[in-house]
């Protein structure tokens, strides 16, 4: 039998049995990395930027901030008049109504901003519309005049779309927002301020503005439509009309109309004519071809 002896640095005792080892850990104390860890860090960081640079550039660049007001105010008006013109007519008329309000103003804008000029969003008014104001005068009459004449063009091409899908359809709600478009830009185009028509008339001969008051007189006589809001928009077409039709007759008229081509005034004016007989004959149209019954 052999016999074990025990060694030296034997007590007597069994051996304790070894330190567990857990997954991840290292006994050993971490080595420095030295230049290796700064690389790899440098490395990571390197890598997410170029990931993210994108999102990391469109933050850093604020101007975004200063747009974002102006864009919830366009769309608080939008959705306001939305509710507004609702509480009367319902939802649908009341959206379809404000959307085709929107493109008119898109029309002016989108011209606006086409040729190089800063605009405001569009801003609407319950009851009364929208406006877009354009950040100063535009470099000439002919210009001004093409930008304002948009607004109806695009105006009444909405409601052109609404009159072919009920000519499809044959549902009266889309023939009466189609004779409400064309109707509503007809009514813009009277040449008298503030209308669309009065600016544009302004730059073929200002002399139009009294017709256009005429006009929008006797249009308030025929149809009797009066009411609060016709007083309010009496009370806006005078301040706008009286003035400059008082400065008319003592010679006040914008300068740049004298230097403006004659060419220029004639293709205004035929393209002015033509859109007001478009909207015309669209909303006779769509009158006529609304079903027995149907109000507008």
């Amino acid at each position: 039998m052999h016999e074990q002896r025990p060694s030296p640095d034997d007590d007597g005792l069994p051996p304790e049995p070894a330190p567990p080892v857990y997954r991840g850990y290292d006994p050993a104390p971490p080595k420095r990395q030295g230049w290796k860890s700064a690389g790899g860090i440098a490395g990571a960081a390197a890598l997410v930027f170029a990931k993210f640079k994108g999102l990391l550039l469109v933050l850093l660049n604020l101007k975004w901030l200063l747009f974002a007001p102006k864009l919830l105010l366009s769309f608080g008006t939008l959705f306001v008049s939305i509710w507004f013109y609702a509480l009367f007519f319902g939802w649908k008329f009341g959206i379809v109504f404000v959307l085709l309000i929107l493109v008119h103003e898109l029309g002016h804008y989108v011209t606006f901003r086409n040729f190089g000029i800063t605009a405001s969003l569009p801003f609407f008014i319950p009851g009364f519309g929208a406006f877009v104001a354009a950040r100063g005068p535009a470099p000439s009459l002919t210009i001004e005049a093409i930008a304002t004449l948009a607004g109806p063009i695009f105006g009444i091409g909405a409601s052109a779309i609404c009159y072919g899908y009920a000519v499809s359809t044959h549902e009266p709600f889309w023939y009466a927002a189609a004779y409400v478009g064309f109707f509503l830009n007809a009514l813009n185009l009277l040449p008298v301020p503030p209308f669309d028509g009065g600016k544009i008339a302004g730059t073929i001969d200002p002399r139009l503005w009294i017709v256009g008051l005429a006009g929008f007189l006797a249009f308030l006589t025929f149809y009797g439509v009066w009411s609060p809001f016709t007083i309010v928009m009496i009370a806006i077409v005078a301040l706008g009309a009286i003035p400059s039709i008082i400065g008319l007759f003592k010679g006040r008229v914008d300068p740049r109309l004298a230097g403006m081509p004659i060419a220029n005034r004639w293709a205004i004016a035929i393209a002015y004519f033509v859109t007001i007989a478009v909207a015309v004959i669209g909303a006779v149209a769509s009158h006529i071809t609304l079903p027995a019954g149907t109000s507008t």
